[in-house]
């Protein structure tokens, strides 16, 4: 899943960072409101992480800006600012969650979940099609009952593909969403990255997930 971070503070905005990618997530950083609107409004997020202290443009002028051009994605904001009035403006602006500076990242991490969860429609917190479940929390990945080892990247294009089973994913989607801007469109990592999930996701059973939609993408659906 893809996660837009707008935050100004270079050291926090690394911080996390960081720890989104050794969760699996693609992430892109705007250091100031400007950018951060720019990016945010084209609607390519999954999630957007919102600091309100910001240069150029506050964030919660970016959040008004998105909400009145019916970019509908969850937005958690996060600020030093935690007073309760200002609490209620930043939901009441459309933001899905707050949490207020400083933070712990566990608890960070755990919110964005819970938001891309419900941004999805997934309700148990478990994803599954036949045979194979992900669990997003632990990130831990059986087919059959037999677990699975996946590298960080292999995960994120699993879960993108599992969260929109039975949609068919154009390459350029993938990219958008499993990797992040400096991304080179131009390379056969997708397809490399298919064959390496194929190798540990369908090697061995009768009944193939990951399907090759030619002139297209890839589906992951179960054979009828």
């Amino acid at each position: 899943m893809r996660i837009l971070v707008v935050e100004d503070e270079a050291k926090v905005a690394s911080f996390i960072r960081r720890a989104l990618e050794e969760e699996s997530y693609a992430v892109d950083v705007a250091p100031d409101g400007s950018q951060g609107l720019d990016l945010a409004s084209e609607g390519l997020y999954d999630l957007i992480i919102l600091d309100l202290m910001l240069p150029g443009l506050p964030g919660l002028d970016i959040l008004k800006s998105l909400r009145k051009e019916k970019i509908t994605t969850p937005v958690l904001i996060l600020t030093a600012r935690s007073k309760v009035d200002q609490k209620v403006d930043g939901l009441d602006a459309g933001a899905d969650d707050y949490l207020a500076k400083p933070f712990a990242i566990e608890e960070l991490l755990a919110r964005v979940r819970a938001l891309l969860r419900r941004g999805s429609g997934e309700a148990a917190g478990l994803l599954q099609v036949d045979d194979l479940v992900l669990n997003p929390a632990t990130r831990e990945v059986t087919r059959g009952g037999q677990r699975i080892e996946l590298t960080i990247k292999e995960y994120a294009l699993l879960e993108y593909l599992m969260r929109n089973a039975g949609r068919v994913l154009t390459r350029p989607m993938i990219s958008e969403h499993v990797w992040n801007l400096d991304f080179d469109t131009f390379t056969n990592v997708i397809d490399v990255y298919v064959n390496y999930l194929r190798n540990k996701i369908d090697r061995g059973h009768k009944r193939k997930l990951i399907h090759t939609v030619r002139g297209s993408g890839y589906v992951l659906k179960a054979e009828s």
